[in-house]
């Protein structure tokens, strides 16, 4: 069982959006904002507790295909296991990200995009 919201997940994919490829639509000259995105990411992903950052790590597994959806008990404990840098830089370190992590939620029957949704919905 994920151990990490969904939209939690949602938020992360949103940012990590706006950092791959150094490409944001809000960066300004020298880069400032998007040195602003990626520190507000790592910081999100730090601030994580160690369930929600296991949970994550095998989302992205998940996504990857280096486990199957039915595997998210095992890769849950093999992200806590394994771990042997700071998740926020493991995940940081990955290009696709976003992408992933989207793949994951599909594969778990999570919809990224209700998410994603639930994050745009006043309180």
């Amino acid at each position: 069982m994920l151990q990490i919201s969904p939209e939690k997940i949602a938020h992360i994919i949103i940012r990590a959006r706006e950092y791959d490829s150094g490409v944001n639509p809000w960066a300004h000259s020298g880069g400032r904002r998007q040195h602003g995105v990626r520190s507000e990411l790592h910081d999100f992903i730090a601030n994580l507790n160690e369930d929600e950052q296991a949970s994550l790590v095998a989302v992205m597994w998940i996504g990857r295909d280096s486990f199957d959806p039915e595997e998210l008990e095992e890769a849950i404990e093999t992200a806590r296991a394994e771990r042997t840098t700071p998740t926020e830089d493991y995940l940081m370190g990955e290009p696709r990200l976003a992408d992933l992590l989207e793949a994951g939620l599909d594969a778990l029957g999570i919809s990224p995009e209700d998410a994603e949704d639930d994050l745009s919905r006043p309180v």
